[in-house]
């Protein structure tokens, strides 16, 4: 585990944006860069941070958990399903097939939690009992596990706008999806989600919720953009759990929902403007997402304070991509 010091010292050198023309066409999301050229696509990941749909600040190493996360869960789930992942040229790149996404997010849910306006308990608190075609019963507490994972779908918003939550049925009927493709990818999503979670419990973590992106590759349905990083996903410490939750208290997160409490507890949910967060909060945040790498991997964490966009260049470089 990286120090605090190294943590503070990296906060010069966070990797905000990048610009690399030869590399291709860019299109720049909330975390990742992204440049086209033919049919694959280099995705750099920034160490951008995002929470209620808006881009925030930059925390140290963010970008590298996330990258080698992504390549760590590509390789675990790559029997159930085929990826966009080609090659990590650095441990912020990827370089991956150029895919035709479906414009629908697949997010599965083990618990009943989160503040977002999209989450299951802020939609459960408000009194809705029909969550994307799932019929929750009254008398649910914040953080119970449910009988079995149920799927929430949602929209992908444009950069800057709100993800909802959306039906199967809302789905098909706005031809955003074929029937015969939402089921597939449905069921390999529940797949995904069980051997995520199967394989976070050996490391003592909880595998809460995730979503998934899917797209199409030759026709064949792939798993796109990440699988169970920080960022998709909430991490909870299994050995707190049940009695944290018989007191009615909040779990032990290694997730992003650590900023996003932050924020809410400040008053900022998405609307207005976003509050300034303190250094303290970026390292710990940055601790978090380092320790919830070498948890759920079982791998060291390695890397040097040092600047990211020079790092990148050398490696591309080097592996003839630029």
């Amino acid at each position: 585990m990286l120090t605090p010091r190294q943590l503070k010292e990296q906060l010069k050198h966070t990797l905000d944006t990048t610009d690399f023309p030869s590399l291709g066409r860019k299109y720049e999301g909330k975390v990742r860069d992204n440049y086209t050229q033919g049919s694959k696509r280099i995705i750099i990941t920034t160490d951008r941070i995002s929470a209620f749909d808006r881009v925030l600040c930059t925390l140290p190493f963010k970008g590298q958990v996330l990258n080698q996360m992504a390549v760590f869960w590509f390789e675990k789930t790559k029997h159930i399903v085929k990826n966009h992942l080609i090659d990590s040229p650095d441990p912020n790149v990827s370089v991956v097939h150029e895919c035709k996404p479906f414009p629908v997010e697949f997010v599965v849910r083990g618990y009943i939690t989160g503040v977002t306006s999209t989450s299951a308990w802020t939609n459960y608190a408000k009194g809705v009992r029909n969550l994307c075609g799932n019929i929750l019963p009254d008398g649910l507490k914040k953080n119970q596990k449910f009988d079995k994972p149920i799927l929430t779908p949602s929209t992908k918003a444009e950069h800057g706008a709100h993800d909802e939550n959306i039906s199967r049925e809302d789905i098909i009927k706005h031809k955003l999806m074929s029937q015969e493709d939402f089921d597939i990818v449905r069921e390999i999503s529940f797949k995904l989600f069980e051997t995520g979670q199967k394989i976070a419990a050996k490391h003592g973590i909880i595998l809460v919720d995730t979503k998934y992106e899917f797209g199409t590759l030759d026709g064949e349905i792939v798993l796109m953009d990440e699988i169970h990083t920080p960022d998709s996903s909430r991490f909870w410490f299994a050995d707190t759990y049940g009695q944290l939750f018989s007191a009615g208290k909040e779990q032990r997160k290694i997730d992003k929902e650590y900023v996003r409490t932050w924020l809410a507890d400040h008053g900022f949910k998405g609307e207005g403007n976003v509050p300034q967060i303190p250094d303290e909060i970026k390292i710990e945040a940055a601790r978090r997402y380092i320790e919830a790498y070498e948890l759920i991997t079982g791998q060291k964490f390695n890397a040097e304070v040092e600047n990211i966009n020079k790092r990148i260049e050398r490696n591309l470089k080097n592996k003839g991509y630029l």
